[in-house]
């Protein structure tokens, strides 16, 4: 069967459940695993390893997407006005998931340090959606669900930050070649601020090039045209597309006051990947090693959690938090999804000793916590008392 056949069929499969699991009130992202595992070697074969590695470009442009959008919260006038008090919370609740799940794969289950370093960095990013959706449904309003967005936002950052330390030494540890204090250290902030650069270049040569009367699909074929620059120069010089694409759109977002407009666009064009590459993400999951690294996954699910609600928990009473944020937030930061699958792409691409074993962890995890998820945010906001307290006003302000 030709390619572009098979794509057609992957995309209606993905899209029929993720329709049904909509249906049964769950994340739509769920449904899009569930269909890929369907589909995958361990099931009905249908799309095969070889043509999963085929198929990679996919998921290098649809996470940069979502990199690229997650840039867009970044206004420097909100993080101005969040103060030391969210960035505070926030690296908390990162460092909280990567000590204990690191120390969970690494002293417990005896796993090397090269699998539990990178393992526990990817246990930092949270998937906003789910949260925002169960706020918006029950109209939730309050010191909980005002730290959330910012909280939500900013973790994603500071996690795909520690991937790419973890990641880098990883490397260096599993190669032959030579290796130096100096090197780990170097080798990583070289691509942390290498494409931090890059991406501030991206996005400021991008936000000359866009005006306020652009028609739409002007916009568009120039946002994604840099999107795709950022991927390519990235991966050619030894950086991250992630963070390049974070960065270029938290530029554009500062210092162009109609840039909504060039998000929007791409918006618009990209949920065709988003099935695809959620859909074909799940086709990588292999069941035949979850009796092998089952207790592993249980380990990870729990530390996870654990560590994100201890984190958040420790954060919220260093800045002298409300008693409600303290308690509560942490739980409304377990939901795990898009960034999480697009890292373990990554682990396949660069660290593929252990893509097999990292890969089929975090795709239980996140099925666990995209189906449970909404449940933890909304008995985090309903044991602080925030349900149905949003103001009339609010309604007009986008959260």
């Amino acid at each position: 069967m030709n390619i572009i056949l098979k794509l057609s069929i992957i995309l209606v499969i993905g899209f029929i459940f993720g329709k049904g699991a909509k249906a049964l009130k769950l994340p739509s992202v769920s449904g899009y695993l569930i269909a890929g595992l369907l589909l995958g070697p361990s099931l009905f074969d249908f799309v095969s390893k070889a043509e999963s590695h085929q198929l990679e470009i996919i998921s290098e442009l649809t996470l940069s997407f979502i990199a690229f959008g997650i840039g867009s919260e970044f206004m420097l006038k909100d993080i101005m006005a969040m103060g030391k008090k969210i960035t505070i919370i926030t690296l908390a609740e990162v460092v909280g998931a990567i000590t204990v799940v690191f120390s969970v794969m690494y002293f417990i289950f005896n796993m090397d340090f090269a699998f539990s370093i990178v393992i526990a960095s990817m246990s930092a990013a949270t998937a906003p959606a789910a949260t925002i959706m169960v706020i918006r449904q029950y109209r939730a309003y309050g010191p909980v669900t005002k730290t959330i967005l910012p909280v939500v936002a900013l973790d994603d950052v500071f996690g795909i930050m520690a991937f790419g330390i973890a990641i880098s030494v990883a490397k260096i540890l599993v190669s032959n070649q030579d290796f130096s204090l100096v090197k780990i250290i170097s080798v990583p902030l070289i691509e942390i601020f290498g494409s931090l650069l890059l991406g501030f270049v991206l996005g400021f040569i991008l936000s000359i090039m866009t005006k306020r009367t652009d028609a739409k699909d002007e916009l568009q074929i120039k946002t994604l045209f840099f999107i795709g620059l950022g991927i390519g120069l990235s991966m050619w010089l030894d950086l991250s597309p992630l963070l390049t694409n974070i960065m270029m759109g938290a530029t554009l977002a500062n210092f162009r006051s109609y840039a909504n407009r060039s998000f929007s666009s791409v918006n618009d064009f990209v949920p065709i990947f988003y099935i695809l590459f959620f859909t074909l993400a799940g086709a990588s999951l292999d069941l035949s090693i979850l009796y092998t690294v089952g207790i592993v996954g249980v380990g990870y699910i729990i530390a996870r959690a654990t560590g994100k609600i201890l984190g958040a928990y420790v954060g919220a009473r260093s800045v002298k938090a409300e008693d409600n944020v303290r308690k509560y937030l942490g739980f409304a930061l377990l939901p795990q999804g898009g960034i999480s699958i697009g890292l373990s792409v990554i682990v396949m691409q660069q660290l593929p000793l252990y893509s097999t074993e990292i890969t089929t962890i975090i795709m239980a995890s996140v099925l666990f916590y995209e189906t449970l998820g909404p449940i933890f945010a909304k008995i985090s906001i309903h044991k602080a008392g925030e349900i149905n307290l949003l103001p009339e006003v609010e309604d007009l302000i986008e959260i």
